[in-house]
């Protein structure tokens, strides 16, 4: 029974409270997920607020995580980046230490910029982005290909992307 209490004390950690969003935030959560570097004063305007009740409301946001942070969105092509492909992978041992030791190589990958664990015929998404189809064989052949525990892999390449929120 101790296994089992442990195992649901760690699922709890992992399990946070929902956060209730009032209209007014999800407003403010709404222009700052577009438009991150809009100033206090500009983002008040846009949803009707007095600059000091906006920022005061922003900082809350922040201070209880739903706001987990700021990014640049940086365009691919201007750093050289012109090749993006969606990698489903699939290990031949499932195991604890396996999944482990495939995330931190994929951590490690700076070609892999998304890594999600899924369910299904696979274990992993990758999202992979490289300099050209040469650079990308590469990584696949010597990085990906050289995990031991490799069952599978299927790359499908991004044609284009006619919505991406992450942009």
């Amino acid at each position: 029974m101790r296994n089992g209490v442990a195992k649901n004390a760690g699922l709890n950690l992992m399990l946070q409270p929902m956060i209730e969003i009032d209209p007014i935030s999800q407003h403010i959560l709404r222009v700052l997920s577009q438009e991150g570097r809009i100033s206090n004063i500009d983002l008040a305007e846009r949803v009707n607020l007095s600059p000091s009740a906006c920022l005061r409301r922003v900082q809350e946001l922040e201070r209880r995580g739903v706001i987990a942070g700021y990014r640049a969105i940086i365009d691919p092509a201007r750093i050289g980046i012109g090749f993006v492909a969606y990698v489903t992978v699939g290990l031949s041992k499932h195991t604890k230490t396996a999944q482990a030791e495939f995330e931190r190589l994929m951590r490690a990958a700076p070609q892999v910029r998304e890594c999600h664990n899924i369910t299904g015929t696979v274990e992993y998404l990758l999202r992979v982005e490289a300099r050209d189809l040469a650079a990308y064989k590469e990584f696949h052949t010597e990085y990906l290909g050289a995990f031991p525990f490799l069952d599978r892999l299927t790359t499908m390449v991004v044609m284009g992307s006619p919505k991406d929120e992450r942009a």
